[in-house]
């Protein structure tokens, strides 16, 4: 499992060097106002507030509707008439004056775009037949993640003299990390959903055929619970192999686990008992999609069902302060530790539990310190707990777009 750590370091580092490169470039700010020490103090501020207005457009990477929205905070950062963004595809995003100068903003960004080089051009190589027209000069500067180019920052003057050179890099650095981190997020995204398709193509054959055999079997002696067995099957099915976002409520989570559950008892009967002891005020808490059942699939079918003594599985949801604890707990046959160490760490071959796949989720999703603990021995059962946060932006925000 690779994790996709943000390198906080290197988002800091482009911003220091930001910073002092755009503050030393820029003229003295006229007037004070209450709250700032300086005029250096003033700009600074503005510098970082601009910097992160820019930053909020660019977390989807260079496309046309981000670049759009970050290309004026990034000319107020250079100050400079006219500034454009250009992508592999050679499709340019002009901002300020001059806009006729877009036709030509590409081709004069393909020296950068393909080797990667900062360019000049002065008053020869960018021309206007309007004589009022500032546009007469450009810094092009590469914007590059992982070491390749993915695009290029130009500004447009009157003249490019080393100053704007200098800052034009500054910001293209800068520039380069956020769509980085873009990249880094897309590709945890990525991580994710192939994970949930493994889970979802993780369920049990056995638990499949052992609920249709068990709803057969009630067909003539009991069939109306036969029927309503048959409902709980098509909607835990659906459920669990339902297309959309990575998140759902804890609530409608606690539901497949129940429908899951009526199923299972239908086929172990007074062999299986549930326990259910949920607080109310974290059934609206934002969970990771398919998070609790398959822990809770791994408490009957590795925990009760190899045991010949009757079971209990109990789930139990917390309200712990800024976050919610959710525990599954079984009386069943228990595990060896160290083969659920190699499953959680990955270096197991197989996953049956299923526990290394919610786990990667929650690491990947919420940080290594949230991922799964595991309380087990053989003939002791077995209890997993993990914590989500009470409230995630991230998470909420995915969670509004479920179906």
């Amino acid at each position: 499992m690779n994790r996709f750590d943000v390198p906080s370091a290197l988002v800091t580092l482009a911003a220091i060097v930001l910073v002092w490169g755009v503050i030393r470039l820029q003229g003295t700010i006229r007037g004070r106002h209450r709250g700032f020490l300086s005029d250096a103090d003033r700009a600074t501020y503005e510098t970082l507030h601009t910097a992160a207005l820019a930053a909020r457009h660019l977390d989807g990477g260079l496309s046309s509707r981000s670049s759009g929205k970050a290309a004026r905070h990034l000319r107020t950062l250079l100050g400079t008439p006219a500034l454009a963004l250009t992508d592999l595809t050679r499709s340019v995003t002009w901002e300020g004056t001059g806009g006729h100068h877009a036709d030509v903003a590409a081709t004069l960004a393909a020296t950068t775009l393909t080797e990667g080089s900062i360019v000049v051009l002065d008053h020869g190589e960018v021309t206007c037949a309007d004589l009022d027209c500032p546009i007469r000069a450009a810094v092009i500067a590469p914007i590059t993640t992982e070491g390749r180019v993915v695009g290029a920052l130009a500004a447009y003057g009157p003249q490019a003299t080393a100053g704007l050179a200098r800052a034009t890099a500054e910001v293209a650095g800068w520039v380069s990390a956020q769509v980085e981190l873009a990249e880094l997020g897309k590709e945890r995204s990525r991580a994710t959903e192939a994970e949930l398709a493994a889970l979802r193509a993780q369920i049990s054959p056995h638990f499949i055929y052992n609920s249709l055999g068990a709803i057969a079997s009630f067909v003539r002696t009991d069939p109306d619970r036969a029927r309503d067995l048959l409902l709980e099957f098509a909607d835990f099915t659906r459920y669990a192999l339902r297309k959309g976002g990575a998140f759902t409520t804890l609530a409608d989570e606690l539901r497949n686990v129940e429908r899951y559950l009526v199923l299972e008892q239908a086929r172990f009967g007074e062999r299986l008992q549930v326990s259910l002891l949920i607080a109310p005020e974290v059934l609206a808490v934002t969970v990771p999609y398919l998070a609790i059942q398959p822990l809770v699939e791994n408490a009957v079918r590795h925990g009760l069902a190899q045991s010949e003594r009757p079971g209990t599985v109990s789930i139990t949801a917390a309200d712990r302060g800024g976050e919610a604890e959710i525990v599954v707990e079984d009386d069943g046959v228990g595990a060896d530790p160290r083969r659920i160490q190699a499953v959680l760490d990955g270096t197991h071959e197989s996953d049956s539990h299923g526990l290394g796949n919610v786990d990667a989720r929650l690491r990947t999703i919420y940080g290594d310190e949230m991922g799964l603990v595991v309380d087990t021995a053989k003939g002791a059962g077995m209890r997993v707990s993990f914590r989500v946060p009470k409230f995630l932006p991230a998470a909420h925000g995915a969670a509004d777009h479920l179906p």
